[in-house]
């Protein structure tokens, strides 16, 4: 290893992260480029030893990283998400998980050469998938509900699963396979998945009970959980070797099904600590591949890749749906998608070692063969599953829609202007009389409150990516803003500002970071708009030219002109606001709210040019009243 450890440490974090915002621009997983700086700063460079740099806190720290991972992403199975389902996932981590691992066992022993013991080992280890490849693959592919449901609940609850079948195969091999060594394999399997079961539900039980009376301040509640966590994983794995992964597993589905239980704040510290662990340990194992290992096994691993890509998963997914009501082309995508993640590679490490020290031939293979499947499922999977899911149609529709909050006067308008541009939209208004002249006027809406539990369980955001909140109530807006962060990306949430908060001082006013970005701008407000629109003023699109630019557009609708938004050649919408002044250019339509001549209205909206300066008081002749 070269240079000091804590610049080593660092080139760590740096590189995860680096790899991670490299995996969000190029919309990858970010596991491919974790990877492949993993092997270039470990056996290829040889700059980093993660042996020599850790020492004998290796192990310990990868166990309780995977550890804290397996909870984040536990932490998101609700049970509600699984109606009609629950059969589908049951028997993927059963029925699926013993046909990939017999599939897998037997293509390494016949392909390779393994030995019994170790080609079990091997099948056992390859039968998890995981939240930490599967998720961002999701995100990229964007299938329906069902099968984002399936593939995400089979992830999480396998790892346990995969980690304590490897368990259970490893003693089988030292134990000299014997007939006693089975009786000692099921004593162990029950012990484990007992103890772990146990100290994991009396683990929520206690969270939930210091978190419901508040014996913690608020500004302890993500680390009470986190030492809980790792208190919880310790003391089962002290009581059961190997039963920790299940006890946090199990802790984690509990607290997230614990009703009236807010976690929300929790799972936003656990999602953002598991992102750090994953990039460190990608990297710190990838560092510990040998690669003279995969010129040993050659092109026989790739047999084995293919026999679980293209029998074990598809075999396993058939036998699983069978009988359930998923359609061909939907069991087709989830027979396609199952690549493999952190917990492969962490407990294929871990065995291998233990293994090679106790003089089992052959044990170092399993660690090159199992990153060959995890390499080769992962490139070829994100490569494919977004236009297979295409092809067969079971594909969510690109979330270009606005969940428009508020359905008076002002949203109806616009919503119907996006509506008539082809954009989905959904108005939500808990005001009947809005509701209704909404439905009127053939616009969808939801009727209720939008940050309800009944929106979050009924109100259809399929192919919706971004809000604009103008209820005309400053604080109701605010609060969905905040609401919906987990939604919608920062930057397509937005919020119409109200005349009382021009007015008031700043002590009176919502704080910027509760906020959405200035709809059309600081100086339009909800009053003003419904001024416009009772004093005739009209939502019109027109088009750019090079003859007629955006400058042009302006000079001939001169002060009676707010521009809403403007949509480029591609169909993109860009909306006008303060933080980001579109420029439109040839080509381009706007779409604007314009007042007749004789109404009297004035509005004096800032070009490109002048974005940057300071704004200038905003001139309005009609009285500024709420449109509520």
């Amino acid at each position: 290893m070269t240079g000091n450890t804590l610049l080593t440490l660092a080139s760590i974090g740096a590189a995860g992260i680096a790899c991670q915002w490299l995996a969000w621009f190029t919309r990858l997983p970010a596991i491919l480029f974790l990877l492949i700086i993993g092997i270039v700063m470990g056996p290829v460079s040889g700059y980093i030893d993660p042996d020599a740099l850790f020492g004998d806190l290796l192990f310990p720290f990868i166990s309780l990283s995977v550890a804290i991972i397996l909870f984040e992403g536990s932490m998101t199975l609700k049970f509600s998400e699984l109606r009609g389902l629950a059969r589908v996932v049951r028997n993927l981590i059963t029925v699926g998980a013993a046909v990939t691992w017999v599939i897998s066992a037997l293509a390494a022993y016949y392909l390779l050469d393994f030995s019994v013991g170790l080609a079990a080992l091997f099948g056992a280890i390859v039968i998890v998938t995981g939240p930490t490849v599967i998720v961002p693959m999701l995100r990229s592919v964007r299938p329906n509900a069902k099968i984002a449901n399936v593939l995400r609940w089979e992830g999480i609850a396998i790892d346990p699963l995969g980690a304590l079948l490897a368990v259970l195969v490893y003693n089988y091999i030292l134990s000299g396979q014997g007939a006693d060594a089975f009786g000692s394999v099921m004593l162990t399997f029950l012990k484990t998945v007992g103890i772990g079961t146990v100290v994991g539900m009396l683990s929520a039980m206690a969270t939930a009970f210091v978190l419901r009376h508040h014996l913690v301040p608020e500004y302890l509640r993500n680390m009470f959980v986190l030492a809980l966590v790792i208190g919880a994983f310790s003391v089962s794995d002290l009581l059961q070797h190997e039963s920790g992964l299940l006890a946090v597993t199990v802790m984690g589905m509990a607290l997230a099904n614990t009703r009236n239980l807010d976690i929300e704040d929790i799972l936003n510290f656990k999602e953002t600590l598991s992102l750090l662990l994953i990039s460190a340990l990608f990297i710190i194992l990838a560092a510990r591949v040998e690669l003279h290992q995969f010129a040993v096994i050659g092109w026989p691993a790739l047999g084995v890749l293919a026999v679980i890509m293209f029998i074990a998963r598809p075999l396993g997914v058939a036998l699983s749906a069978w009988g359930s009501d998923l359609n061909w082309r939907e069991r087709s995508l989830i027979a396609w998608i199952g690549p493999r993640g952190i917990v492969a590679a962490a407990v294929a490490a871990v065995f291998a070692l233990r293994l090679e020290e106790v003089g089992y031939d052959g044990a170092a293979f399993i660690i090159p063969l199992t990153f060959t499947v995890i390499i080769g499922t992962v490139i070829i999977q994100s490569a494919t599953a977004a236009p297979l899911a295409k092809l067969l149609k079971v594909a969510e529709p690109e979330p270009r829609g606005f969940l428009i909050v508020g359905a008076g006067n002002v949203a109806r308008v616009i919503g119907k202007a996006l509506q008539e541009r082809d954009f989905k939209i959904m108005l939500s208004d808990s005001n009947w009389e809005n509701v209704r002249s909404a439905r009127m006027e053939g616009l969808p809406v939801y009727y209720g409150n939008p940050i309800s539990d009944h929106a979050d369980r009924h109100m259809d955001l399929v192919g919706i990516g971004r809000l604009l909140a103008m209820s005309g109530r400053a604080n109701f807006d605010a609060l969905a803003i905040m609401r919906f962060r987990r939604e919608f990306e920062p930057n397509h949430l937005y919020q119409l500002l109200t005349s009382r908060e021009q007015r008031v001082d700043d002590k009176h006013n919502i704080a910027d970071k509760h906020r959405g970005q200035p709809l059309f701008g600081e100086d339009v407000t909800h009053a003003m708009l419904a001024s416009w629109i009772r004093a005739g003023a009209e939502l019109r699109t027109t088009s750019l030219t090079d003859s007629f630019d955006f400058d042009a557009y302006l000079d001939e609708y001169r002060d009676r002109c707010i521009p809403l938004f403007a949509v480029d050649e591609k169909n993109v919408l860009h909306v006008f606001t303060s933080a980001d002044t579109v420029e439109p250019e040839s080509g381009w339509d706007i779409m604007g709210l314009i007042a007749p001549k004789d109404a009297g209205l004035s509005y004096s909206p800032k070009r490109p040019e002048e974005a940057a300066e300071e704004e200038k008081p905003l001139a309005e002749t009609l009285p500024a009243i709420d449109d509520q």
